[in-house]
């Protein structure tokens, strides 16, 4: 596989000769400074693209391309923004870029509670606090109906919180789960917005009577709308699988499982419709058999997400070591039914000063340099067990 890594631009504190003296091999990247939905001109792509090129490296992968939410709830000017959505395909495809990753979730991207929770090592890892993502929900979206979604154990939970939640705590909250995980990749929430809770209600509203049928619909819509212009450049189309894999908020989530894969996948058939894999991502439902999965979907995967999620008998989960024998198992099959496809390391902990380098949350540099490393001793050893 191509060793690659998420790279936030130029203003990113992680230089890109940094990266090349780490053995990163290929960038992933987008136009961060473009507003979703506007289109992304062949000048901007090319500048990137040489900016790139310039420190000996090579633009891999898109991520992402945003997908407007009126296109995912069926906006009246929907067609409007898949237009737009084409024309900057086009310009990527002209200047040679072959792979974008978009999601199709709602509102949300992906959710955590903690950025920093620590480890008995001295690291810190993200994690997601189900007690403490309900008791947001309940009591400070005060989303109607919120206390149905969730069961008995999760609810008291919540009333335990209650009693020692201050201030601070609610603030932590929202700042985690709707705006530093959020705003700096061209989210719907940044840090700049005075009320982001309010915000966040009025973009929920936008999804009001839109259940997974409809929402499926709605990508699919998209997807066919998309496709002549993949066929004519080759772009490859990846989806990453919705993080959390679980309908949240009264939202839908609808690449979540096997079966969520093979519908999108059979509904507009095309080999440029594939998938991110992110085993991370889907290792955080125990419903989910993580190596299956990839070898089940690795000619249909066109980049990988290497990190892995340990799921707590709370329904809690966090990041796990690269070293878990499902991502172990997971790096095998893609390195030996998918050479050459890009992969990136994604979220690793915070380590060796990491914390006090205002990294993007889950983007540290050591401790992804790190993951880097196990990763490529793994596909180093499934080289040898092919020889």
């Amino acid at each position: 596989m191509e060793k690659t890594w998420r790279w936030f631009g130029p203003n990113d504190k992680i230089t890109l000769e940094m990266l090349r003296q780490i053995g990163v091999e290929g960038i992933v990247t987008a136009l961060h400074h473009i507003p979703n939905g506007e289109v992304w001109s062949l000048d901007e792509v090319n500048r990137m693209k040489d900016f790139i090129e310039a420190a000996g490296l090579r633009w891999s992968v898109v991520e992402s391309l945003p997908v407007s939410e009126s296109i995912k709830y069926g906006g009246e000017d929907r067609d409007q923004l898949i237009e737009n959505y084409k024309e900057s395909l086009r310009n990527l495809g002209k200047s040679g870029i072959r792979t974008v990753c978009y999601n199709f979730m709602p509102v949300l991207d992906w959710a955590r509670t903690d950025l920093e929770y620590p480890n008995p090592d001295g690291t810190s890892n993200l994690y997601f606090n189900f007690g403490e993502f309900a008791y947001f929900d309940i009591h400070i979206l005060h989303r109607k109906d919120a206390a149905r979604d969730y069961d008995e154990v999760t609810l008291a939970r919540v009333d335990e919180l209650r009693k020692v939640m201050t201030p601070e705590g609610k603030k932590r909250l929202v700042d985690n789960i709707i705006v530093k995980t959020q705003g700096f990749v061209n989210g719907n929430i940044s840090e700049n917005d005075l009320d982001p809770v309010q915000k966040f209600r009025d973009l929920l509203a936008l999804y009001d009577g839109i259940d997974a049928g409809k929402l499926r619909e709605n990508m699919t819509y998209f997807l066919n709308a998309i496709m002549p212009v993949c066929r004519e450049y080759d772009i490859n189309m990846c989806v990453h699988p919705d993080d959390p894999p679980r309908p949240i908020l009264g939202l839908p989530r609808i690449v979540t499982c096997d079966a969520d894969i093979r519908a999108f996948l059979d509904a507009v058939p095309d080999p440029h419709n594939g998938l991110t894999f992110c085993a991370g991502s889907l290792s955080a439902g125990v419903h989910n058999d993580i190596p299956a999965l990839a070898r089940k979907y690795a000619s249909r995967t066109h980049f990988v997400h290497a990190r892995i999620c340990n799921v707590l008998p709370n329904g809690d989960f966090k990041e796990s070591t690269h070293l878990d024998q499902r991502l172990i198992d997971v790096v095998r099959t893609f390195e030996r039914e998918r050479p050459g496809v890009p992969m990136r390391v994604d979220h690793a902990p915070l380590m060796l000063g990491d914390e006090k380098m205002g990294y993007n949350a889950g983007y540290s540099f050591h401790g992804r340099m790190l993951a880097l490393g196990m990763v490529s001793g793994i596909m180093a050893t499934v080289h040898t067990e092919n020889t």
